[in-house]
């Protein structure tokens, strides 16, 4: 959608309960509780007959007034607001998975995704099926009759593949299994994850809407297109509901779980939608020149950026993404100590972890995010030694090349 269209979704949202006194922001409730004037009514809400709040852990003025806003610009069925990017993604998981059943990804995944997958899920009796996701062939053979869903990065991190979301879908679909996908790496504003084919989508909101790293939360973001789930539980709540990954997500595992989202951070990250797409834009923009400029320096011997035309996924990147997919790239040195002396002479660029803050954040994830990998693990997941990570923040491009060339020596 462009900058018009989402202002006007965005925008229109109202406030639940309008404030009395013409707040032009929804208000912070930090209550806990909340009073009843009959145990009636009390009863009603408990049991989900009407929609009053209960309990903060379950739901939250605040917290509901955001996730309102996030549906009404996506247009999903439902949106669950957690405490984190990884929060979404292990409520997501648990809701769709059960012993014995087993998930197709890639290896190619945020390190503490990976770890998820294969140590914590698996230590509960789920199979992790790892394949190349850019091979229709090797995905479909894979999936079988308890496969609970296909997940993948839309952009991994850090090695910057692609694969195709609509061939995937199609795959997922057939099979009847949910595409589930990680999309922090390009905003909704920009991603439409339902043209593709994805059935449940899952943000790290911490990133791109927090805005300038103000706070920590994640999404999961449910279409209710899909309806042919395996899940047991799921199963049984099937014709009750249009979404039954929903019902359970909401009734059963966000409740027992306990990772809502705090009101402060609600309303933070609320604020935050409001310069998403000025700030992504700037940040994309930003990105792609700055790529550009990048190879053209002997020191650095390659560049890995889709928006860049001789990239490998360009193509496939630009018919999901458009001209700016996202504002992190990477680049390799000729070496690991060479990729620390680099790191610690910049200047500019700050040194820490952290997607699309307002500044740009350098790391080596080799020995940062993957750093308790073994060395077998890394060279699986194509995280080399010699990568730096690079997230693009509000800077111009200029100033952002006279860091790294000045760095670079």
């Amino acid at each position: 959608m462009n900058e018009k269209e989402y202002e006007a979704k965005l925008l229109s949202t109202p406030c639940p309960k309008p404030d009395p006194y013409g707040a032009l922001s929804m208000p912070v409730y930090r209550a806990l509780a909340y009073e009843f004037e009959t145990a009636e009514a009390m009863e009603a809400a408990f049991c989900g007959r009407t929609d009053e709040h209960t309990y903060s852990r379950i739901t939250n003025p605040t917290v509901q007034h955001f996730e309102q806003r996030v549906k009404r610009v996506t247009g999903a069925y439902g949106v669950t607001a957690l405490n984190s990017g990884m929060a979404a993604i292990s409520s997501t998981l648990i809701t769709l998975a059960w012993s014995g059943s087993n998930l197709i990804t890639s290896r190619h995944l945020f390190g503490n995704t990976y770890s998820f997958f294969a140590n914590t899920l698996n230590a509960f009796g789920m199979e992790v099926r790892f394949c190349d996701l850019t091979n229709a062939k090797e995905v479909a053979q894979a999936i079988d009759e308890h496969t609970c869903g296909v997940f993948l990065e839309i952009i991994t991190n850090p090695q910057m593949e692609v694969a195709d979301l609509a061939a995937l879908s199609e795959i997922a679909h057939e099979r009847g299994v949910p595409l589930i996908a990680d999309t922090t790496i390009i905003p909704f504003s920009v991603f439409h994850a339902i043209d593709f084919g994805v059935d449940i989508e899952v943000v790290a909101s911490t990133k791109y809407i927090s805005g300038g790293a103000t706070s920590l939360g994640g999404l999961i973001i449910d279409y209710g297109r899909f309806n042919q789930y395996r899940t047991p539980a799921l199963r049984a709540l099937e014709g009750t509901s249009q979404s039954p990954f929903h019902t359970r997500l909401r009734k059963e595992v966000h409740r027992n779980l306990g990772a809502y989202m705090t009101p402060d951070v609600a309303y933070q990250q609320s604020l935050g939608l409001e310069t998403l797409q000025l700030r992504f834009e700037r940040q994309a923009a930003v990105c792609k020149g700055l790529a550009g400029k990048l190879k053209t320096l002997p020191a650095i011997k390659t560049v890995n950026y889709t928006g860049l035309e001789d990239n490998p996924f360009y193509e496939i990147s630009k018919k999901q993404f458009g001209d700016y997919p996202g504002a992190m790239l990477t680049f390799d040195l000729e070496s690991r100590e060479e990729c620390y002396r680099f790191i610690n002479k910049l200047k500019l660029i700050r040194r820490a972890t952290n997607l699309f803050d307002n500044r740009s954040l350098i790391i080596h994830p080799a020995s940062t995010i993957f750093g308790s990998f073994t060395d077998a693990q890394r060279e699986a997941m194509n995280v080399k030694q010699t990568t730096i990570r690079l997230s693009v923040g509000l800077e111009s491009v200029d100033s952002l090349f006279d860091d790294i060339c000045q760095a670079l020596g």
